[in-house]
C-alpha cells in the first residue's frame, strides 16, 4: 500500500515539474517575444531581418495593436454621440469640433459627414461679426457645410439625407438652384413620397428660370395633396412661374 502511495506522489510530483518547466518555457518565450517588441519600439532599432525575427515581433506586438484599434473605434463613437447630443440641444458649433473629432477616427463613415453639413449650415445662420468678419465667417461655413454633404455623397451615392441637404443648402443660401435640381431628383427617385422635396424641386425649378417645369411640378403636388395651407403656397409659386414665362 505504501508502495502503491509513493508512486503515485512521484508520478504527482513528476507531473507538477512537468508542468512548471512548460510555463516557464511559455513564459520565457512570451517574454521574449514581449522585450523583442519593446526594443523595437523604446530603440527605434527597425524591423527583424529574419523571417521568425519579424514572427516574434508581430506577436509581440499584435495584442497591444488589437487593443488600440478597439480603442480607437470606440472613441470615435462617443465622439459621434456627443456630437448628437450637441445637435440636440442646438449646439452647433460645440457640435462641429465634435464632429470634427469623430472623422478623425473614422473619416468613411458619411453619416458624419452628413452631420457635420447640417451644423456647419445651421451655424452660418448664426454666423455673426463679434470676433471679426461675419460675412467670411458665414462663408466658411456654408463652404464647409457644402464640402461635408458632397464628401457623404462620394462616400456613399445612395445615402439620401445628404442629397437634400445640400439641395437646400443650393435653393436657400448659396442662390445656386440649377445645381440642386439634378440632386433632388435622384433624392425624388429614393424617396418618392417626400412632398416638401418636390415643392423644393419646383422652386429649384423656379429659380434656374425653367419656369414650365416648376409649373408642372406645381401641378403634379396640387392634384395629389389635400393640406390646404401647402396648397396655397404651391399655388403662389406656381402663379409666379406662370406669369413669368409669359412675360
Amino acid at each position: 500500500m505504501k508502495k502503491t502511495r509513493g508512486i503515485f506522489t512521484g508520478i504527482c510530483v513528476i507531473l507538477v515539474i512537468t508542468a512548471g518547466v512548460i510555463a516557464l518555457v511559455r513564459y520565457q518565450k512570451n517574454k521574449g517575444r514581449a522585450d523583442l517588441a519593446e526594443r523595437i519600439y523604446d530603440a527605434g532599432a527597425g524591423p527583424p531581418e529574419t523571417i521568425e525575427g519579424l514572427r516574434e515581433a508581430i506577436a509581440g506586438y499584435e495584442q497591444e495593436i488589437e487593443r488600440h484599434v478597439k480603442i480607437a473605434a470606440q472613441t470615435g463613437v462617443y465622439w459621434k454621440i456627443l456630437a448628437t447630443r450637441l445637435q440636440d440641444k442646438g449646439l452647433h458649433n460645440e457640435a462641429l469640433a465634435a464632429l470634427q473629432q469623430a472623422i478623425r477616427y473614422t473619416p468613411a463613415d458619411p453619416s458624419l459627414h452628413y452631420l457635420a453639413g447640417v451644423s456647419a449650415g445651421i451655424a452660418a445662420k448664426g454666423a455673426l461679426g463679434f470676433d471679426g468678419d461675419a460675412g467670411a465667417e458665414r462663408t466658411r461655413l456654408l463652404d464647409l457645410a457644402e464640402e461635408a454633404y458632397r464628401e457623404a455623397i462620394a462616400l456613399d451615392p445612395k445615402y439620401a439625407r445628404p442629397m437634400y441637404g445640400l439641395a437646400v443648402l443650393y435653393v436657400f443660401e448659396l442662390d445656386r438652384p440649377a445645381e440642386a435640381i439634378p440632386l433632388l431628383e435622384t433624392y425624388l427617385g429614393i424617396a418618392r413620397s417626400d412632398t416638401e422635396a418636390r415643392f423644393l424641386l419646383a422652386r429649384a425649378f423656379y429659380g434656374a428660370g425653367r419656369f414650365r417645369e416648376a409649373i408642372d411640378t406645381c401641378d403634379a403636388l396640387l392634384s395629389s395633396s389635400k393640406d390646404e395651407d401647402k396648397n396655397k403656397v404651391t399655388r403662389d409659386l406656381r402663379r409666379m412661374a406662370e406669369r413669368r414665362l409669359y412675360e
